[in-house]
């Protein structure tokens, strides 16, 4: 005979904003909270791939929030937003008065494991600091709003969370790595960088990429973090200004009257040029920004926009691309100076340029003319 499920079971008022994901409305105490719902921490399993979408816990912000919840008359109306299991069911009251038209009143069966070692049910979508503090509180019985709503897949909880945390901005780099995964972005601008980020996550994973391993995800470990030196949203937003403008060379590669992008032709074009970049710089390659700017975002930006002169002379699916793409970027790299030294034409030693809008105009707009200059034979 098999055991009973174990359920916490609450009033609740059933929303239906959606006929296909109805929300939740109930209160939990503060030390249920654990027993119903956990923090999907955003990392990468052996395979590379994404799991989770959490930020990592910010014990100051907790010790804040643990601090005020002992401390005596408390208001707290912040309430947590979770993604609840297809297994919940809702018995809706019985009576005339049950519903307004707008919400629905009854009640919500959540069931929960018998073990503490077990997995919970829930996943916080919104609500990770505070649910930590309440985890901690010795109000441990003080009521928590919360809101929940039944997605049956990961997919489904990034997307909410995303949606969720877009008033609260979350890390830029945290935006950049769960956006492949989602299914819909949030947003015309997150829409806008969901393919960037896509082709930042392909560079850092893909073993022929020159950048593999070197680009910070907000799911690197401590060990990957210190190898990492590319910033990804400064790759994201380089990408981003080659495929959306009409003179970038990767505009091509989408086709915007069918809806459709030669991924693969992409991959070939940036796999060819970065390649060679790494060939012609190798005392610069692999460096943090501090020793090399070629790898800082001011680095990133500028040689990206240099791609899109270079790439136009370059037939990617020849035998010669890699030769003819040494060649051509060997114009300039005379007068690169990312280690040692100062940019003549700019007037700033080596380790003054910066990621700013300025600073990178300068240095773009510097190796664009030099380059054309010395495919006209002026120089």
């Amino acid at each position: 005979m098999s055991k009973e499920v174990r359920t916490i079971e609450r009033r609740a008022l059933r929303i239906m904003q959606n006929p296909e994901m109805p929300v939740y409305l109930f209160a939990l105490a503060a030390e249920e909270v654990g027993q119903v719902s956990d923090v999907a921490r955003i990392s990468r399993d052996e395979a590379g791939k994404l799991i989770g979408y959490q930020r990592p816990e910010r014990r100051s912000h907790v010790k804040q929030i643990l601090e005020y919840l002992d401390s005596g008359d408390v208001l707290f109306p912040n309430g947590l937003i979770l993604a609840l299991p297809e297994t919940v069911k809702f018995r809706a009251s019985r009576g005339p008065a049950t519903s307004d038209g707008l919400s629905t009143s009854g009640v919500l069966e959540i069931p929960i494991p018998e073990s503490d070692d077990a997995p919970r049910p829930a996943w916080i979508v919104d609500g990770q600091q505070r649910s930590l503090a309440l985890s901690r509180t010795k109000n441990s019985r003080m009521p928590v709003p919360i809101a929940g709503f039944v997605a049956p897949t990961l997919a489904m909880q990034r997307e909410q969370f995303l949606r969720i945390n877009t008033v609260a901005p979350l890390p830029s780099n945290l935006v950049t790595e769960l956006l492949p995964e989602v299914f819909a972005a949030p947003s015309p601008r997150l829409s806008a960088r969901r393919l960037p980020s896509a082709l930042v996550d392909m560079l850092n994973q893909d073993p022929d990429s020159p950048f593999r391993g070197l680009i910070k995800r907000a799911s690197s470990d401590g060990i990957e973090r210190k190898r990492a030196v590319v910033t990804d949203t400064g790759l994201v937003e380089a990408l981003k200004e080659s495929l959306e403008s009409p003179a970038g060379v990767l505009f091509p590669y989408r086709n915007m009257a069918l809806g459709t992008t030669d991924t693969e032709g992409i991959r070939r074009l940036l796999l060819t040029y970065w390649t060679a970049v790494r060939e012609l710089f190798p005392e610069a390659w692999g460096k943090p920004p501090t020793q090399s700017r070629l790898m800082g975002g001011v680095g990133i930006r500028a040689m990206s926009r240099l791609m899109d002169r270079v790439m136009v002379h370059v037939a990617v699916e020849s035998a010669d691309a890699a030769e003819v793409t040494r060649k051509e970027l060997g114009r300039i790299a005379p007068l690169c100076r990312w280690t040692d030294g100062a940019w003549s034409e700019i007037g700033l030693p080596w380790n003054e340029l910066q990621n700013t809008p300025r600073h990178i105009s300068a240095l773009s707009n510097y190796l664009a003319r030099a380059y054309v200059d010395a495919r006209a034979g002026k120089k």
